[in-house]
């Protein structure tokens, strides 16, 4: 953990390993903040313990195993199982965490807990944080009085370049795509690898739901910002493998003149038609000043 200034203004800043990424809690409020960030730090390692597929001893894997009842694990494991069925039936059955018979709700997890972290250091009096766990990211407040949080949306084919610039208070960032994690998302529906996108970038209030339902308009292919503009509340900036970028038509992009700010800022390129690499990449983005930390984020210089 590490206490700065940045201009003269407070800022603790503090990167922790955990679910298979990085997680960074950055708190632009006066104070000591040692105390609400362990208590964070532990809330995300109790979900880790909860829901790692990887651990056998977690509750979901003792699940999957028919060794636990959902009911009888933790509560937080049927609170989650149940918020997945809800998004289920909003997304049409794009996202959905129920698999032939197995089950696997990992896909609003990470979301799910950093929202949650975001909440624990609210409710310890914490008006200005970024909560980040491996490029998707929670934001309250402001970095500083009369500046926005801004977040740069990378380029799926050339990570070194940012698309957007996404800048606010208070809202949430998540993509979903192939750029980090490969192919691993599956369009429920037809059973068939989702590959007709790159990537997907979600902007609303909720990491929660920003995470799924990136994860189901990349499902959804060609159909993504149809749907997307159907949904209340979110936007979604969307690129097809071929490196074409299109958008809802109220995704809060900053002007021009600010988005030139950004290092190596450059129109979207297109890719070759055989390049078909299918992704749920937690796409490059870093709200404005946060310090160098988790792979994989596009930090944007303060302004």
């Amino acid at each position: 953990m590490t206490a700065l200034t940045v201009d003269g203004r407070p800022r603790t800043l503090h990167v922790e390993h955990c679910m298979g990424t990085v997680f960074t809690i950055d708190i632009r409020d006066p104070g000591s903040w040692v105390d609400a960030i362990a208590e964070a730090v532990a809330w995300l390692r109790r979900v880790d313990q909860m829901f790692s597929t990887y651990r056998a001893d977690s509750d979901i894997s003792r699940v999957r195993r028919r060794e636990l009842a959902v009911e009888d694990a933790h509560p937080d494991v049927a609170a989650v199982v149940d918020l997945c069925a809800v998004i289920e039936a909003e997304t049409d059955g794009y996202f959905t965490p129920f698999w032939d018979t197995d089950i696997d709700p990992t896909g609003l997890v990470k979301g799910w807990a950093i929202e949650q972290a975001s909440r624990l250091l609210a409710a310890r009096g914490s008006r200005n944080h970024s909560v980040n766990g491996g490029g998707d990211v929670q934001l309250a407040g402001v970095p500083a009085p009369g500046r926005p949080w801004r977040v740069g949306i990378s380029d799926p084919f050339d990570r070194t370049r940012v698309l957007s610039v996404v800048e606010g208070s208070d809202f949430a960032v998540a993509t979903s795509g192939t750029a980090e994690r490969g192919a691993h998302i599956v369009n429920p529906v037809t059973g068939a690898a989702a590959g007709e996108l790159a990537s997907v970038t979600v902007v609303g209030r909720s990491l929660t739901r920003c995470d799924a339902y990136a994860t189901a308009a990349f499902a959804r292919g060609r159909g993504a910002r149809r749907w997307m503009e159907g949904v209340p509340d979110h936007e979604a900036l969307i690129v097809s493998t071929h490196g074409l970028v299109t958008q809802t038509a109220g995704f809060p992009v900053v002007d021009p003149t600010a988005i030139a700010e950004v290092p190596r800022q450059v129109t979207p390129r297109r890719v070759p038609v055989g390049r078909r690499e299918r992704k749920k990449s937690q796409t490059t983005r870093r709200a404005a000043g946060v310090a160098p930390s988790p792979p994989g984020q596009a930090w944007l210089p303060p302004r």
